[in-house]
């Protein structure tokens, strides 16, 4: 089989290789993968600038959907044929105290797929079995393979921030995770919803548009503070989502939050903040993290695509081949799409 493997630290080690199909256990599945997302970790580790570790050479992708092609003899609850999903805890210790919690996604020892365990940018992937979610047949796989981002974004907004009817939302960020948080935002009753960018991200922010953003702004000098002076009351939005991978963004965000207002940071950012948190302490304001999803998302999310509740038609932009995979990152890296797909 092919599949796109991520081999050395050096940026731009990424190419296509002969591989050998993988050989499954008693517990796992053989996937025929039918789509896999490009997401931007996969892009982090095509530039070498991630900040995690990586299990090289690894094959790339852990936003994935396909149809099962092999079952281990303890599997049970699926069949050949079933068209699936995956979650991306490849491997967690059994005796992990979150895994009790049904909180395996915060287990510090787990493997994900694409850096820890090869991933789904190839023809077949092994899973464990405890990983799959059914997929309706109304779904597309391509849609279907943006159920783990999606997941990120309803764990951010709808169980680790509390967005009540009529609530302002900022969502700072308009990448992927940030307008899935947008929509998350905007189905949870929020009364007015603003997504902030940069100037590059003059596409993402129409597609913030199409969303239901009631405000696109672009962080020009000090043009979101003072733009914020003169919204509402003039207190601050209620909710700020973090949704970028820089880390001076959390400053933005205390500057524009409410008194007793809240922050949720999904997005990463390793470089140091460099400023003070007195904000955070003279405005008594939440600050929260929120790291990735668990079973009972996963259910929630699949039931809102199948329904047509999220509409991904303003995220998802590209579908390829994956032998067109340097030009889907390359679009991705650009701005030139928000979300490609590519199909094996």
């Amino acid at each position: 089989m092919i599949g796109l493997v991520n081999y050395a630290r050096e940026p731009y080690a990424v190419e296509l290789r002969e591989l050998s199909v993988p050989t499954i256990g008693e517990e796992d599945v053989l996937l025929k993968v039918q789509a896999v997302a490009v997401c931007g970790s996969d892009l982090h580790q095509y530039e070498g600038k991630q900040s995690w570790k990586v299990n090289y050479p690894v094959v790339l992708g852990h936003e994935f959907a396909g149809s099962v092609a092999k079952l281990g003899t303890r599997v049970s609850g699926f069949k050949e044929g079933d068209r699936v999903v995956s979650e991306t805890a490849a491997q967690l210790p059994p005796d992990s105290p979150f895994i009790r919690r049904a909180l395996y996604n915060l287990e510090p020892k787990r493997l994900g797929f694409g850096y820890g365990v090869n991933g789904a940018m190839a023809d077949y992937v092994k899973v464990p079995a405890r990983c799959l979610h059914h997929v309706p047949a109304s779904l597309a796989f391509e849609d279907a393979a943006l159920t783990e981002p999606c997941c990120v974004a309803y764990n951010a907004v709808c169980v680790n921030s509390h967005v009540r009817p009529g609530d302002t939302v900022a969502v700072i960020g308009p990448g992927p995770i940030g307008l899935l948080c947008a929509a998350m935002a905007k189905l949870s009753g929020a009364g007015h919803l603003i997504v902030i960018g940069i100037p590059a991200d003059a596409k993402r922010l129409e597609a913030a548009k199409q969303i239901g953003a009631d405000a696109v702004l672009v962080t020009e000098g000090n043009y979101v503070e003072e733009w914020m002076k003169n919204f509402g009351d003039g207190y601050g939005v209620d909710l700020v989502i973090d949704a970028t991978g820089i880390s001076a963004s959390l400053k933005l965000a205390l500057d524009i939050v409410r008194p007793a207002g809240a922050i949720t940071k999904v997005g990463w950012g390793a470089q140091p903040l460099n400023f003070s948190l007195d904000p955070l302490v003279q405005k008594a304001v939440t600050l929260q993290g929120s790291y990735s999803h668990n079973w009972p998302i996963w259910e929630k999310v699949l039931s809102l695509l199948s329904s047509g509740k999220i509409d991904l038609r303003s995220v998802l932009n590209r579908t390829s081949p994956l032998s067109e995979w340097r030009e889907t990152f390359e679009e991705m890296r650009s701005g030139a799409i928000v979300k490609g797909v590519l199909k094996p």
